[in-house]
């Protein structure tokens, strides 16, 4: 099953995407996820520029061996640009050889290890009646697990808050990347907001009682002390997880958290390999693996990586907001499916745009998601559809303290 064409579409229904499209001589086509956000058009170019000639005429069944020739042969290794480029293409094979094969690409993983993947949602508000409000959307749409995100007092903009206003006036529902050709400004106060969080997840088990599991995530603005402290406070209300309380890039931080809180801990999306966490996991630091299947290498990085933190009785918690296309979600949940240590699976539901340019089999149903029986990963791409959306310039914010210094947004 030789490749006889590669193809890289960028398009923007309701968010930019990057996806691949790649051609066997038996007439297949499989699909990847090369979406790096806000770095959209850095993986278009590394994959149309530099990856595409290299596969042409290369054997779709041997994915093992070209993701090694894609890895080594760069001589420059990891990074996000990288990975997600690898990540596009190992996708894309794993999806011809799902559909060669006529089984949905979880049956080569190893078949079903359960019938639902459990999800969590996005709740959101700029006070508590709008936190609650949103909590209760979510459970009527069938969550049974919800991410906790508010507005601090004294903040003019907080991530995670999908009421308040972007510098375009409108809300960011389905993803933070604002369309504008520079990054929006926002403030950021980590004392405020260390005051303030405790407050809300009270306010929040008193509302809708102890048994509804509740996230929350940090979004890497604390020091080690500072997380700490929040994970100790938050010890009460029984989180499910505490998100990226840190930047992680110096691992042997999470020592210091970890001495002092029980509150489980979740790190990684912004991670790209597996060296990234090594000390995380052989330490036993953290609870879950928050790495995208679309960041980190794909389906064959992935699966590795999870089976080393599964080792450790850690668990996955793929990342999984509107920033990954239906492509990159679909292998996660083929993924989620097939493997043993599998925890919880992020999900924002994509806008009917994004909807109507890539046809999808995964199902969401009474809180749990299934990746659907298609041959393959289950996705589809309307071309003429995507053609309707070029691409447009989108920034992630960014946020400065009081007086002016850059902070981790």
């Amino acid at each position: 099953m030789n490749i006889t064409a590669v193809d890289v579409v960028v398009c923007s229904p309701d968010r930019n995407f990057v996806t691949l499209r790649v051609t066997t001589d038996d007439g297949l086509v499989g699909l990847g996820d090369g979406t790096l956000n806000g770095r959209e058009l850095a993986v278009a170019s590394y994959l149309r520029d530099h990856v595409a000639p290299l596969l042409l005429g290369r054997d779709a069944h041997a994915i093992e061996d070209t993701w090694q020739f894609l890895y080594r042969s760069a001589y420059w290794r990891r990074g996000p640009v990288t990975m997600a480029a690898i990540a596009a293409v190992d996708v894309a094979l794993w999806d011809l050889k799902a559909q060669a094969a006529g089984l949905p690409l979880y049956q080569l993983l190893g078949g079903a290890s359960r019938t639902g993947i459990m999800a969590y949602g996005h709740a959101s508000g700029r006070d508590t009646a709008e936190l609650f409000d949103s909590i209760r959307e979510h459970l009527q749409l069938g969550y049974r697990s919800i991410r906790v995100q508010t507005s601090v007092p004294g903040i003019n903009a907080v991530y995670g808050v999908a009421a308040q206003p972007t510098s375009e006036g409108s809300r960011y529902d389905y993803e933070p990347a604002q369309r504008a050709p520079l990054p929006a400004e926002e403030d950021w106060d980590t004392r405020a907001y260390l005051r303030h969080i405790p407050s809300v997840f009270e306010a929040v088990r008193s509302e809708f009682g102890p048994e509804l599991p509740l996230l929350h995530d940090g979004h890497h603005r604390m020091t080690p002390i500072q997380a700490a402290r929040l994970g100790k406070d938050l010890e009460p209300y029984d989180l499910f997880w505490l998100e990226d309380c840190t930047p992680a890039e110096n691992q042997e931080a999470l020592r210091l958290v970890r001495a002092h809180t029980i509150t489980p801990l979740a790190i990684g999306e912004v991670f790209n390999t597996v060296w990234d966490y090594q000390t995380l996991i052989r330490e036993q630091l953290i609870d879950y693996v928050r790495s995208a299947v679309t960041h980190t290498g794909g389906i064959t990085a992935m699966r590795k990586l999870l089976d080393f933190a599964a080792q450790y009785q850690i668990k996955s918690g793929i990342h999984g907001p509107t920033d990954i296309s239906p492509v990159g979600m679909a292998a996660a949940l083929h993924l989620d499916l097939a493997i043993h240590n599998f925890g919880i699976q992020e999900y924002m539901r994509h806008g009917a745009l994004t909807n109507e340019v890539f046809r999808q089999s995964f199902t969401f149903e009474d809180g749990y998601l299934h990746p659907g029986e298609q041959p393959g990963l289950g996705v589809t791409l309307d071309q003429a559809a995507a053609e309707r959306f070029p691409y447009q310039p989108a920034y992630l914010p960014f946020n400065r303290l009081k007086d002016g210094t850059v902070h981790d947004w």
